[in-house]
């Protein structure tokens, strides 16, 4: 791995002279380096809808055009090509704070004000500069992504990484809800849309709090000596590692059957199950992101047990498996009972899955690099969804139908599964650093 060994010490309960006891699974998430991690999670998530899904429906509202609208989706091109600034991240620390902390201040600062602005503007009067606003919104939402991931993969230990992603998953998604279907029925019956992303932006104050209370990373690893090197260093670092081109295909291919399961699931729902609108959207909304983070938070807490090798087989199996609920209302009789089962069921595995392969990623970054090295590997994790799952669903589903094409994508999860058994070593020696 060619990254430094570090003795850390550990939160544990020291009794007199007796040797340190562990804490338990469940008493990781109260520890002083994890537990911050839930309001930085929010504080990573508030934006997204906020620059996409919410200020469509704004602009709608408001009798934008249908092609206006559409240019809209190209705000948050950010968060796609963040990778393109990561070095600048790694190799450049603001005077306050720290080489992390001090970039998630200062670009949460940023997006309060961006946010405050975006309230003071209308998509009905002056929908370009409140596209160009949005555009720096989201620029500052994916800087402090990267901050985020980079703090994150150098404070915790490895003991701690399940539970850290678990946490930054449950702020992420409590901050898409909130910022997506809350700020809806704020807008409209409440606030107004002005006022509600001007209390977005006070949320977003409040949790630049929790990067006061976020303690420094113990170890302090050197940022590289100049920005060429920081754009070389980290590539140069990763690919000298004997197993970074398995590694590389094992994050496309670990949540590939989970990713074609899901392109659809929607469209499946509706059209081929005969399910509303209505009860796939409340479903999907309030069951599936309940079970999402228990299964994050069952999943952070038993790869302290379990280590990350065990965790990401166990729950990868989960997470293919899983998929045969869509299978079975494919040739099941019509019953909301069996659709929320099997999306509770499906969420929650993927919850767990993620919790593991988040943790993976963790453990794949260099101190010294851990900015541009995270939004790389953040990057191609999306290969799969996007360039495999998504244009390749259709076609497959026309040519085996919807029964078939579930039982394939459990098939489709197997390659990733005797990747990681093939690799078991490289994932444990990646475990033990």
């Amino acid at each position: 791995m060619n990254k430094p060994s570090v003795t850390q010490p550990s939160d544990s309960v020291v009794t007199g002279g007796e040797n340190p006891q562990p804490l338990k699974a469940s008493q990781l998430y109260l520890r002083r380096r994890v537990a911050p991690l839930l309001a930085l999670g929010f504080a990573s998530g508030l934006p997204l809808a906020l620059t996409g899904g919410t200020l469509q429906a704004w602009a709608t509202v408001e009798n934008v055009s249908l092609q206006e609208i559409g240019f809209l989706t190209l705000v948050g091109s950010a968060y796609t090509l963040k990778f393109l600034w990561a070095p600048l991240i790694d190799r450049y620390a603001p005077p306050f704070l720290g080489r992390r902390r001090g970039w998630m201040l200062l670009m949460q600062i940023m997006l309060a004000l961006g946010l405050m602005l975006m309230g003071l503007l209308s998509p009905g009067q002056a929908l370009l500069p409140l596209a160009f606003v949005a555009v720096g919104v989201a620029f500052f939402s994916a800087s402090q992504d990267i901050a985020f991931d980079a703090y994150r993969s150098d404070v915790l230990h490895k003991e701690e990484r399940g539970a850290g992603a678990a946490l930054s998953v449950l702020g992420y998604r409590l901050a898409m809800l909130v910022s997506g279907g809350l700020a809806l029925i704020l807008a409209d019956q409440w606030l107004g849309w002005g006022r509600m992303y001007i209390l977005m932006a006070l949320l977003m104050l409040i949790c630049a709090l929790a990067t006061f209370w976020a303690p420094e990373p113990q170890e302090q690893a050197q940022p590289p000596r100049s920005l060429t090197l920081a754009v070389i260093e980290p590539f140069k670092e990763f690919f000298s590692r004997p197993e970074a081109l398995t590694v590389l295909v094992l994050i496309v291919l670990y949540k590939l059957g989970d990713a074609f399961a899901g392109a659809l699931s929607t469209t499946f729902l509706i059209r081929a199950a005969g399910f509303t609108a209505t009860e796939v959207g409340t479903v999907n909304k309030l069951l599936g992101l309940a079970a999402t983070i228990v299964g994050a938070l069952t999943g952070g807490a038993l790869m302290a047990k379990l280590g990350l090798y065990r965790s990401l087989l166990f729950f990868g199996i989960l997470q293919g498996v899983s998929n045969l609920g869509f299978w079975l209302i494919s040739v099941s009789p019509h019953s909301i009972l069996l659709m929320a089962l099997a999306i509770g069921l499906e969420n929650l595995c993927g919850g767990m899955g993620t919790a593991a392969f988040v943790a993976l990623l963790m453990g794949l970054c260099n101190r010294q690099f851990s900015a541009t090295q995270f939004a790389l590997l953040s990057a191609l994790s999306a290969v799969g969804r996007t360039y495999l799952a998504g244009p390749l669903t259709p076609p497959l589903v026309q040519f085996a139908g919807w029964p078939t094409f579930f039982v394939l994508t459990v098939l489709i999860a197997i390659p990733g599964l005797l990747l990681l058994v093939w690799r078991r070593k490289d994932i444990e020696r990646i475990d033990s650093l």
